[in-house]
Formats: structure tokens, sequence, C-alpha cells
């Protein structure tokens, strides 16, 4: 399986480490946050996905630990239209401390994975499965 990547000015190439399924994106540029600020990080890169797949971008584990930012919408989900040259990449970042990002730094990951099928929603009076108890009820008595 192929993914297209066009790299902005100078990017470092992305590599797919042996050891995990998700692939580390870098900060093109140095960034300077202060506490509650919010900020589109651009990644330096385009991609043309494979067709019928969507990207997941998500923090990597450190990111929080090392600078203090999280990832504003939870997760991005970048999906195989957003395929164009200028359709630059970008981690949506929001600092919980001031900081800084290096360009360069490796702050969020993804992967791919297959698009949802296409499917029909029904509307019905009763669904016939059984009740759990409503969130948070597993294990509890």
């Amino acid at each position: 399986m192929v993914i297209q990547v066009r790299y902005h000015g100078d990017t470092q190439p992305l590599e797919k480490l042996p050891q995990g399924d998700w692939i580390d994106l870098r900060a093109a540029e140095t960034v300077e946050m202060k506490a509650g600020e919010y900020r589109l990080i651009s990644l330096g890169v385009s991609m043309k996905l494979p067709k019928g797949y969507e990207a997941h971008l998500l923090s990597r584990s450190s990111t929080f630990k090392k600078w203090g930012v999280i990832q504003a919408n939870g997760m991005g989900i970048i999906d195989e239209s957003y395929c164009g040259d200028n359709d630059i990449w970008r981690y949506s970042a929001l600092a919980m401390r001031d900081t800084r990002i290096e360009k360069g730094d490796r702050i969020c990951q993804f992967r791919i994975v297959e698009k949802m099928p296409q499917v029909t929603l029904e509307t019905v009076e009763f669904l016939d499965g059984p009740n759990r108890g409503g969130i948070g009820s597993t294990g509890a008595n």
C-alpha cells in the first residue's frame, strides 16, 4: 500500500518504525505558546491516501509530558479527499502551560484505517437488544 507524500520546505522525511503501527509527524515550525493558547501547528506534509482509507491523527504519548499541549479536538480525522498539494496537515494544539516546540520535534502520529462502509440509518420504535444499565454500568452492582 502506498501513501504519496509531498514535503513542504525542509521537512524531515517520514519513516515507519518497525516496532509500531503509527507514523510520527514533526512540527514544521518552531512555535511558542502561552498557557490557554490554541494553535494549528504545521506538520509540513500533504498526502494522498489510498482510496477507501482515512488517517487518524493523535498526540504521541510524550507530547503532554514534554510540552504541556493537548490535541484540542481529541483526534484528527483526515479523509482521502484532503489530498491536494496545499492540503497541509496540521496539529490542533492547546497549551496547558507556557511552552516552546522546536521545528523537527515529534509531536503527533497517524495511522490509516479503512473508511466506514456506506450505511443506512433506520428509525425504529424499540431496539431488540438487552439493556446494559447505561453509561458507566460495566462491573457495577
